[in-house]
């Protein structure tokens, strides 16, 4: 007999079918991601199912309204492709005076995620299993963010494929009306042409955006993003990593 589906199986299969039509045709759509199926395990599985009504978010075709979803009306940043999410728990924790929201396709991070706020006690984080392009376009009002955040996004090496990758002009003005003033964009890459891709695209709303960094390039990594255990490992071999933190420009610049 087969196993009922549980809330985290059926959400693990909308984020699959979001490639397809209704009747199971085709959808031609470029994505900026590769849904990686990895294994759900059963206490991610759990964790997902036990704690979505309060820790996870679903897509909705209105704005989000933050302060009923955290209580408050502390800023709020959101996080594209957080991976297994312990950078993003541990920022969450660091600063309880901010809400933070990460989005994550792939079933297995999002309950690993989960299930490691909850054993760090964090509450100020929200999780969301959902094409980010979508969330930004319907679910997030305009002006409403402190900031975004995009570690270590796919680079699609080839050069055919580099129309996938998610950080392109229309991505970067999608963002602008969602972030408020002085809110800003942080990217990083252990990737040099993409980090160079990402540099050239920023730089073409100069008009919107500072750049931080003192030689209008790339900056160090800030203390208040965590070193990952892949970037650590990273660097051990030699391999290097950019950074790139623009602020909105606004009135108090």
């Amino acid at each position: 007999m087969e196993q009922q589906k549980t809330f985290a199986d059926q959400k693990r299969k909308t984020v699959e079918r979001a490639e397809f039509t209704a009747d199971g045709r085709y959808l031609r759509k470029v994505r900026s991601f590769v849904l990686r199926t990895g294994r759900l395990s059963d206490y991610q599985r759990d964790m997902m199912n036990d704690n979505w009504a309060t820790m996870g978010l679903d897509y909705q075709n209105q704005p989000f309204d933050f302060k009923a979803i955290f209580g408050n009306d502390n800023p709020v940043i959101l996080e594209i492709g957080f991976g297994m999410g312990r950078s993003l728990v541990e920022m969450a924790e660091q600063n309880p005076d901010r809400n933070y929201i990460g989005i994550e396709v792939h079933t297995p991070g999002v309950g690993a995620c989960i299930a490691y706020a909850k054993e760090k006690g964090v509450k100020n984080l929200r999780v969301i299993c959902h094409d980010a392009t979508e969330i930004l376009r319907d679910s997030v009002a305009n002006g409403s963010l402190g900031g975004l955040q995009l570690y270590f996004p796919d680079p699609w090496q080839k050069a055919k494929h580099h129309k996938r990758r998610i950080v392109q002009p229309a991505f970067i003005t999608q963002v602008l009306e969602k972030l408020g003033e002085n809110g800003f964009i942080h990217f990083a890459t252990d990737w040099q042409n993409y980090a160079e891709h990402m540099l050239e695209v920023l730089q073409q709303f100069a008009d919107k955006l500072h750049n931080t960094s003192p030689t209008n390039d790339y900056i160090l990594r800030p203390d208040f993003r965590p070193l990952t255990k892949f970037e650590e490992r990273g660097q051990k071999l030699g391999h290097g990593v950019w950074d790139l933190y623009f602020i909105r420009k606004g009135e108090t610049l």
